[in-house]
């Protein structure tokens, strides 16, 4: 990185950090009702080399999308004045420079790159905006907690680029520990790391990307939170984390929306389906939580409606061909399936994915690395 940051801006970065993807054991649609999730870091993510400049002007390139220096005064950033894979960087400056953690209004100048597959439901955009979070932080020497770093991570997302997402994705690149998954109580924004040996009892945790293209911008998402905001609303509670598993079927029955009634069930199933999860893996019993997995993806396809057919068949096909459990991970609407199985059957799973897209003519599924890997983190530079 330092190389490619040398070739386009001439010296040395004053940092190099590394921020990963993340992928959602369990736990989905739950962050932005308050609720709980449970991600880990993949072993994919963004690498940003970066310096400070005096001139008020950041400065970008991504050696993902070519040669080209994008530009921003740093005074000027506002939401949707950069476009692109540029807004999520710029939309950090601009969270940062409006809490007023700028002084001065210094610029950067920044050279990302990548290896999260863009498109698969993964958190690219989280890995990108946290590692520029980080590396600014560091630079600056702000001493951001993780959940402030998040907290303008995603609000560069949420306000910046446009995308209304929850803070999990960047909790989970920021906080997560190597072989653990990240037990996260998005009220409280209380963690804990939760030990995901799974290989200890003989199993894998395989991921698949679909190649179905993940898109959050086109509405679907945000008509989601919407109906959980009326869903709450409906039950006079601040958010459906508060509705409880035991009372459900007489709240779900003070709902006169079917859509809504639907999203709520999904919502309240999957936080219990969370703890019951979390529950299984502190006992060591990791090679029972296949069937929560699974209740999972039905509820997002039948409650949440956010699944697609290339989804929905890797799900089938795996379970088919012996594996424990199976579900999409990700907002959906595309995307990736994460699937227990035993270790011994992994390869027959995955062939078997690859055959039923086949047949169905979808475009090939693509294995991703899943090792529980390490959170946001310092590679180097000049100063350190």
């Amino acid at each position: 990185m330092s190389d490619s940051f040398a070739e386009t801006f001439d010296g040395e970065p004053d940092v190099v950090w590394r921020a990963p993807g993340r992928v959602n054991l369990i736990g989905e649609h739950t962050d932005y009702n308050d609720g709980f999730v449970l991600p880990w870091a993949l072993p994919l993510g963004v690498t940003a080399a970066l310096r400070r400049n005096d001139s008020g002007i950041v400065r970008m390139v991504s050696r993902q999308h070519g040669p080209d220096v994008v530009e921003a005064r740093v005074a000027e950033l506002a939401p949707g004045s950069v476009r692109g894979w540029a807004g999520y960087p710029a939309g950090v400056v601009w969270r940062l420079r409006d809490a007023g953690l700028l002084a001065g209004s210094p610029g950067f100048d920044l050279v990302v790159d990548g290896d999260v597959p863009a498109g698969a439901g993964l958190s690219s955009s989280a890995a990108l905006e946290c590692v520029v979070v980080r590396a600014i932080d560091d630079v600056l020497g702000l001493g951001l907690s993780g959940p402030e770093a998040a907290a303008h991570a995603r609000g560069a997302e949420n306000e910046f680029v446009g995308v209304p997402s929850g803070v999990m994705d960047q909790m989970a690149s920021l906080m997560c520990a190597q072989g653990s998954a990240l037990f996260l109580d998005t009220r409280s924004m209380a963690t804990r790391q939760v030990p995901l040996a799974v290989e200890d009892a003989g199993l894998t945790l395989l991921l698949v990307d679909t190649n179905a293209p993940h898109q959050l911008v086109d509405g679907e998402y945000a008509d989601r939170q919407r109906a959980c905001a009326a869903g709450a609303a409906a039950l006079g509670v601040t958010a459906l984390r508060d509705v409880a598993l035991a009372g459900l079927d007489d709240a779900l029955a003070r709902i006169p929306d079917d859509v809504v009634r639907r999203r709520v069930r999904h919502v309240v199933t999957e936080n219990a389906r969370v703890l019951d999860v979390v529950g299984l893996l502190d006992d060591g019993r990791p090679d029972e939580i296949g069937p929560l997995l699974t209740a999972s993806h039905v509820s997002l396809r039948d409650d949440f409606e956010v699944t697609v057919p290339e989804l929905d068949t890797a799900v089938v096909a795996a379970l088919g061909a012996g594996a424990l459990g199976a579900r999409m991970t990700g907002g959906g609407f595309g995307g990736s399936v994460v699937i227990l199985a035993r270790a011994a059957d992994a390869d027959a799973i995955t062939a078997a994915v690859a055959a039923a897209f086949a047949t169905r003519g979808f475009a090939p599924p693509r294995p991703v690395p899943a090792t529980p890997s390490a959170g946001a983190h310092r590679l180097g530079g000049p100063t350190g």
